[in-house]
């Protein structure tokens, strides 16, 4: 008996219809985008791979999607692992544009033990020589796999599985654009059969302190990028619009320009904004020096900017306490 693995839907390039098969950069001209039962008939060699659920949701592009779709995911998930308790795991269709972050945002929410696997394309579906078939079959072999249980949201493709937590889009159009660059790929889906090499180690779904199910919206963070000659405008923006954390993408190893740093220091102190130093690079761990302790600026660790903003909101949802945050981002 094959195993029964739900694919949900959200659009995507790989969800999309270009205008013929040389269309592959500007397909979304073409505003036509298919749900996952139309992807499912455009490539029904995944139901090979185990008896497949269609579970339409949205047809999007995903710099669109956010918190409401992320509740929404997790409400889906708990209805279809109560509806079928035979279910072996997930697979969540999405566009690569936010993928690295909604595999995040998930891996720190969801409340299922099942798999859950995120994958899209980037090519669209109706392109010559898309990746969109191969992803779709592999991920649904991944999220069957028992050996996925307990590894986090995995987000798979180019045949690669890795990890929610470390992976980010790295190049806008190269199939192998995700990539995990401090710690490497978790396993592939090869030919023969989906094999895993390591585990990640820090604290994932389904026990994990945050619950997102009966919020209405996550606390506002935001994210301010340092270059040359900042002056702290950006900030001051944020701070204005009500910003409760914003998160410093700062230059590496991990920290703003003079100018930058005086503003977020007097967020800190007088308006009780909390203050995240991660570093623009796109890799490697930020360092608590005297200089952030004194301005009671915290360290994201190795988060990328986008993913720090997602844990602290989550964290500001139970505290404000800066040790309590700084736990949390030494724990997840």
């Amino acid at each position: 008996m094959k195993p029964k693995v739900a694919v949900i839907g959200t659009g995507g390039t790989i969800a999309s219809i270009g205008t013929g098969p040389f269309d592959i950069v500007d397909y979304g001209a073409n505003q036509k985008m298919l749900q996952i039962e139309g992807i499912l008939e455009l490539f029904p060699q995944v139901h090979d791979c185990a008896d497949v659920i269609a579970v339409p949701y949205k047809a999007i592009p995903s710099p669109d999607v956010g918190f409401a779709d992320w509740k929404a995911l997790v409400l889906k998930m708990d209805e279809l692992a109560a509806t079928h308790p035979d279910l072996a795991g997930f697979v969540i269709t999405h566009g690569t544009a936010s993928m690295e972050e909604t595999a995040y945002m998930l891996s720190l929410v969801a409340k299922t033990p099942l798999p859950i696997v995120v994958t899209g394309a980037q090519r669209p579906a109706s392109a010559l020589s898309t990746d969109a078939g191969m992803n779709l079959a592999n991920a649904i072999r991944t999220a069957a796999s028992p050996e996925a249980r307990g590894k986090g949201v995995l987000l798979l493709l180019n045949d690669e599985i890795h990890a929610a937590r470390d992976v980010a889009k790295t190049s806008t159009f190269r199939m192998q654009t995700f990539r995990s660059p401090d710690f490497g790929v978790l396993g592939h889906a090869d030919g023969d059969r989906v094999v895993f090499y390591r585990n990640p180690v820090r604290c994932t779904y389904p026990d994990t302190e945050f619950d997102i199910r009966s919020l209405d919206e996550l606390p506002r963070v935001d994210i301010v990028y340092s270059y040359a000659g900042c002056d702290g405008t950006a900030s001051r923006a944020f701070i204005a619009a009500g910003a409760q954390g914003i998160i410093s993408a700062g230059f590496a190893p991990g920290f703003p320009g003079t100018a930058e740093h005086e503003v977020l220091t007097q967020a800190v102190k007088e308006k009780g904004v909390v203050v995240m130093q991660s570093t623009r690079a796109g890799s490697g761990r930020v360092f608590r020096g005297k200089r952030m302790c004194d301005s009671g600026v915290l360290s994201a660790d190795n988060l990328t900017p986008p993913k720090a903003r997602i844990l602290l909101a989550l964290a500001l949802t139970i505290t404000k306490d800066p040790s309590q945050i700084e736990r949390i981002f030494l724990k997840y």
